[in-house]
């Protein structure tokens, strides 16, 4: 399936118990788009670990904090001019629903993107990066230079639409090269296995996250839909912008559980692909049926 599939694509299996990877591509960098969002959220629990954050903080959002995208928290900011939502519900709204806006706001609630690279360095995570949020990232990814008010309905997909042609492949093609959110399938893993071991995180905040992550709405035909029933799963997916028929940035991470405890953390990651989504999703179901085959041989 891998040698097939056209476009890009990254591969990492790592047995949580067994202790053996296998992957292609494993090593190189892919974009992340919301995967990301798990590097924000461990970096919300270190600090709840250390006590400089508490799970009931309550985080104000207010027209000026909306951003792109799926955003289901700007209906409610809209009609009501403004919310309030503790760290809690944030964590669950960005997590199990892709929030981007509820990730923007406990990313800011956490210290910025420094922060969160901050984490990422002191816990050993390898070639995983943050980038700048996700208004200045989707913005620079389409060649746009952002403001607030391309927030407001479709006005970003107009002005992105208003660039010409070349100036979008061009942004896109230094984000695929480069890009300012990239992690290795392998370094995914190899944080989930730890996370999962409860060496990232308190015993306590690796539960919720692990628990939170079980509840994931996105990408159900994705990972998901190739793990037996009978096993446990809790994953993060990511979706990039398209230009054409070129998809960017289709990912889906998590941790597959057997029936006998038996852990297996799988990444996909599609850097660029002109593959239709019914075929990305048959390719990450086909690594999910290979390790639960494997698994019962």
């Amino acid at each position: 399936m891998w040698r097939s599939f056209p476009g890009t694509t990254g591969i990492a299996v790592r047995s949580i118990d067994g202790g053996w990877n296998i992957g292609h591509r494993a090593d190189q960098n892919f974009p992340q788009q919301s995967v990301s969002k798990l590097w924000v959220a461990m970096t919300v629990l270190d600090k709840v670990d250390q006590g400089r954050i508490s799970l009931s903080d309550s985080i104000r959002i207010g027209p000026n904090d909306l951003t792109l995208f799926h955003q289901p928290l700007a209906a409610e900011v809209k009609s009501q001019g403004g919310v309030v939502k503790s760290v809690y519900t944030l964590l669950e709204r960005a997590l199990a629903y892709s929030d981007n806006t509820a990730n923007d706001a406990l990313l800011r609630h956490a210290g910025g993107p420094d922060a969160v690279n901050d984490f990422i360095r002191r816990s050993h995570l390898g070639k995983i990066k943050f980038g700048p949020g996700e208004r200045l990232m989707q913005s620079q990814i389409a060649g746009v230079k952002w403001n607030q008010s391309l927030s407001e309905g479709r006005k970003f997909y107009t002005a992105r639409a208003n660039l010409p042609i070349e100036t979008r492949k061009q942004a896109l093609a230094d984000y695929l090269a480069n890009p300012i959110d990239g992690a290795s399938p392998e370094a995914i893993v190899n944080a989930l296995d730890r996370l999962a071991r409860g060496e990232l995180l308190s015993a306590n905040s690796s539960q919720l996250l692990q628990t939170i992550l079980k509840r994931t709405h996105s990408g159900p035909n994705r990972l998901k839909a190739g793990v037996p029933s009978d096993w446990e799963f809790l994953h993060k997916t990511g979706t990039g912008q398209i230009l054409g028929a070129v998809s960017t940035g289709y990912n889906d991470v998590g941790i597959m559980t057997a029936p006998d405890g038996s852990r297996y953390a799988v990444a996909v990651m599609l850097g660029d692909t002109t593959a239709s989504i019914p075929e990305r999703m048959r390719l990450m179901q086909s690594v999910t049926r290979a390790v639960s085959r494997y698994h019962r041989r």
